[in-house]
């Protein structure tokens, strides 16, 4: 079976994210959307918050699973049996930073690749943290995330 990892902080998940996991999902048999709990970073979401919200917005992707993890990535890739990394890329400083990862991640296993996708044009400006700070101030976040978590979203700033 060939798995991919889908890492992130997912905080929240975008739209971009969501498209990133919908055509990784038609490549890979298995896509694990990987949750990363990261205690450096002052979430929006708890942990258990960001994975029910993936699972709520992938539950019609059969083959998508839902994770959180903390620790090494390619630890948890090894756990999981997956030799693919997943990484979703909207511009070039994103690929500078994955690349970077990517090759740490071929330093601690090289029978772990990292693939890159592009995503798609209609997402290539959007980012969790454009989402966040467009919620706080009040502004429409249409388009941005899945319509069913936009009050989620909103509601985190009320």
């Amino acid at each position: 079976m060939n798995i991919a990892i889908y890492p992130g902080s997912f905080d929240p998940i975008t739209n971009g994210h969501l498209d990133i996991i919908t055509r990784g999902a038609k490549i890979y048999d298995k896509l694990i959307v990987a949750v990363l709990v990261n205690v450096d970073k002052n979430c929006l979401f708890s942990i258990e918050e960001r994975v029910e919200l993936i699972k709520r917005v992938t539950k019609d992707i059969k083959n998508v699973e839902v994770l959180s993890f903390d620790g090494l990535l390619v630890d948890f890739a090894k756990l999981h049996n997956s030799k693919v990394i997943l990484k979703g890329l909207r511009t070039m400083s994103d690929f500078e930073y994955e690349f970077q990862m990517a090759l740490m991640n071929s330093k601690l296993d090289s029978e772990i690749e990292t693939v890159f996708m592009m995503t798609s044009s209609a997402y290539s400006y959007v980012s969790s943290s454009s989402v966040k700070q467009v919620a706080k101030f009040g502004g429409n976040i249409n388009g941005l995330v899945p319509d069913e978590l936009i009050l989620e979203v909103k509601k985190k700033f009320n």
